[in-house]
């Protein structure tokens, strides 16, 4: 299978999010990790297992725009192949909601996924995500 540009209403949903304070003070700037876990809908089909690394300006941050480096992996299948593969995510958050990117991590796919390679976007507000995903089998 060649390069496939999914365009469709894909989704997922948030299943867990566990946060912890790693170090800074509630009004200063600080980080966090994130345990989270997510139930996926459309070209990939599956639930997922992220971590991310979250970091918070402080009081009277204004800017906005504040990124999280993340890695995730996904077990279920893409356009109805069956297999794993890890993401490596770049995602921007703050009032406005969620904006970011991800591409597939090279050699990570497992059973009929192997070989997978790809990037996308991500975008919402709320517990339930739209994505895109440009990949190649």
């Amino acid at each position: 299978m060649g390069s496939k540009l999914c365009r469709m209403t894909n989704t997922f949903t948030m299943g867990g999010w566990d946060e912890k304070i790693v170090s800074g003070a509630e009004d200063e700037p600080r980080f966090a990790h994130v345990h989270a876990t997510f139930d996926y809908q459309g070209v990939i089909e599956g639930t997922s297992v992220c971590e991310y690394l979250l970091y918070y300006a402080g009081k009277g941050f204004e800017g906005g725009g504040q990124t999280a480096p993340g890695l995730e992996r996904i077990e279920g299948t893409v356009d109805g192949r069956k297999g794993s593969f890890v993401l490596r995510h770049e995602v921007g958050y703050g009032a406005g909601g969620v904006r970011g990117s991800f591409t597939v991590i090279p050699g990570s796919g497992t059973g009929e996924l192997t070989g997978l390679t790809g990037s996308g976007s991500i975008v919402g507000a709320s517990e339930t995500m739209t994505y895109t995903f440009d990949y190649s089998l």
